[in-house]
């Protein structure tokens, strides 16, 4: 049986995790998936508890799970706290011990939902842009790094290795989907820009039925906001993948829209990009479409079920067109959408 741990995190956190449960429990009762779930701390409620963001308990829970379903953490209950136990700190820590390097984020203006996307509907419509961020290496990770009372460092670096694994994910992603990669560096001003942009070539070379381009981070930007609908596949390190993910993730008018999944050598992690948002936490309106999206790229990616991935997702596709939540215009909070989540699911499955 399918053992699922829960990491609900932080703020809004359970309240969106514990939705995405009552589908997933919706969707074994109509598929047979036998789910087990069980929670663990993490972030800052684990730090309240335990004296540290990702204690053994929760590192035991997730080796020996088949995937994690994480909801948000940190606040600024927990900002003061030392850097060494943030609650940010535990989560590198968690995708590093899981190899998870590759972090996938798609961002899609649903068909009807142009409306309310930030740009004009004319320039939404038809955006489907999955970006693969290297999640492992980079900046955040890179040796030496430090601050003294005059300056601080930090060093981005990039093995031959993390960039060729990075690559294939993006060149095998393109093949299920519009067989198109674009590679994003600063190649023109970064050695390790020059490096990425030619190992990825060398690796396309495997891939020559994948249209590839390079593009600028700076110039990628511009493009993510007046042209996103060209792309299909965006691939880019660590901080980059950082920032133009995030960029991407308001093209569908929401953060609450949002799911990532993270994949690499040992469990896979799935979690709405959004944050913790304390300031609405326990009030019941948070929006959960994100979550449960999480919820279905878990079903796709552990548990090799696409198919009642598919079915999930075309039942968020009608309760967001039905009563979406208060951030989208609609009237319903958090247990409502999931009912109308749930409702429709089990009318599709019929």
């Amino acid at each position: 049986m399918p053992k699922i741990a829960l990491l609900p995190g932080d703020g809004i956190g359970p309240e969106v995790t514990y939705a995405a449960v009552d589908v997933l429990k919706a969707a074994d009762d109509i598929y047979g998936l036998k789910l087990e779930f069980e929670a663990f701390p993490f972030g800052g409620n684990a730090i309240d508890a335990h004296g540290e963001p990702f204690p053994d308990v929760t590192k035991k829970g997730c080796l020996g799970a088949d995937a994690i379903l994480l909801g948000a953490i940190g606040g600024p209950k927990w900002d003061n706290v030392p850097r060494n136990i943030r609650a940010e700190t535990g989560l590198l820590a968690l995708r590093k011990a899981h190899e998870l390097f590759a972090n996938l984020r798609p961002a899609k203006v649903l068909p009807g939902l142009e409306h309310l996307s930030p740009l004009k509907p004319e320039i939404a419509k038809g955006v489907d842009v999955l970006v693969i961020r290297e999640l492992t290496g980079g900046i955040y990770f890179g040796q030496p790094r430090g601050m003294s009372e005059a300056e601080g460092w930090n060093t981005e670096r990039y093995s031959t290795h993390e960039v060729v694994r990075i690559a294939r994910v993006a060149f095998e992603a393109a093949r299920k989907r519009r067989n198109k990669v674009c590679s994003v560096d600063k190649a023109n001003v970064l050695e390790v820009g020059e490096f990425w942009r030619k190992t990825v070539n060398e690796v396309h070379q495997d891939y020559a039925d994948v249209g590839l381009e390079h593009q600028y981070v700076d110039a990628m930007a511009m493009h993510l906001v007046t042209k996103p609908g060209r792309f299909d596949v965006v691939v880019t390190g660590n901080i980059f993948g950082d920032i133009l993910s995030d960029l991407a993730s308001v093209l569908p008018g929401s953060l609450g829209l949002l799911p990532s999944a993270s994949l690499g050598e040992k469990t896979p992690l799935f979690e709405p990009v959004h944050g913790s948002a304390p300031d609405i936490a326990g009030k019941g309106i948070a929006n959960p479409t994100a979550a449960i999206l999480s919820a279905a790229m878990l079903l796709t990616h552990a548990l090799n079920r696409p198919d009642v991935a598919k079915v999930l997702e075309d039942a968020v596709t009608h309760a967001l067109s039905t009563n979406p939540t208060g951030d989208l215009g609609g009237k319903a909070n958090t247990a409502e959408f999931t009912r109308q989540v749930i409702s429709a699911l089990q009318k599709v499955s019929t």
